[in-house]
């Protein structure tokens, strides 16, 4: 599904990605972690074809980013839609629709079907009339990925997915998610590693580089290359040590 090969990145002077190899497959639902600038959402941007690589190659569905940019779906972080703005829930869904409308820039019957059906499937249709600003966190985090299936993806994109809900909310998007996984190929930017190895199938690590993981497990060693400094994995109910200054 996506090949990156000897992928490099700048910002201006300062290298964001270097020497990046990764290879998705069809039906992956893949964890993508790191710290803080470490190049998570620049890589993701990379594959969108949001951002061009200085050097490397990018192949998405066999073709460019660019040229594959209608079978991607995307759900980025922020998603810039105004918490006041008066916009209903099935008015963002369509968004997805945009890239299939025509010239005189009209939703015809057949996207509005499209844009109901994806609300249907994140369980938001009976809220289609709602404004976006009466609901909660986890619900219009459920439209917003409404709107990216709208538009039919094949692998779909997600920076962060839960940053903005509460605990049972965050069950409930990666239950989701692992049904849409059944037809869709998922890639997930995530600092949340304690529940993805319940729902992801593989890891990749990004900090510069990319270490890549072909199973839901995070190792000590992973992180310890993650993060170059020690790393000492806790686990819920177990007594944990204080690292030592680093």
């Amino acid at each position: 599904m996506i090949t990156v090969k000897n992928l490099w990145f700048s910002y201006d002077a300062q290298v964001i990605l270097e020497d990046v190899n990764l290879t998705i497959k069809q039906g992956e639902f893949i964890a993508v972690i790191g710290p803080n600038g470490g190049g998570k959402t620049t890589l993701i941007k990379l594959i969108l074809g949001i951002l061009k690589p200085q050097r490397g190659e990018i192949t998405v569905l066999g073709q460019p980013p660019k040229a594959a940019a209608r079978r991607m779906g995307y759900v980025p972080q922020n998603t810039n839609i105004s918490k006041v703005f008066p916009i209903s829930v099935m008015d963002v869904a369509l968004m997805g629709r945009l890239g299939k409308a025509g010239r005189a820039w009209r939703y015809s019957e057949a996207d509005r079907r499209r844009a109901e059906e994806a609300l249907d499937r994140v369980g938001m249709l009976e809220h289609k009339k709602s404004p976006v600003l009466n609901l909660s966190g986890g619900q219009r985090q459920r439209v917003f990925i409404a709107r990216a299936l709208a538009s039919d993806p094949e692998i779909l994109f997600m920076d962060e997915p839960t940053a903005s809900v509460d605990q049972e909310w965050q069950a409930q998007i990666y239950n989701l998610l692992k049904e849409l996984n059944k037809s869709i190929t998922i890639v997930v930017v995530s600092h949340d590693i304690s529940i993805l190895s319940s729902y992801v199938k593989s890891v990749a690590c990004v900090n510069r580089t990319v270490y890549y993981h072909d199973a839901a497990e995070i190792t000590e060693e992973m992180l310890g290359k993650m993060y170059q400094c020690p790393v000492e994995l806790v686990a819920h109910g177990v007594p944990h040590r204080v690292l030592q200054s680093h």
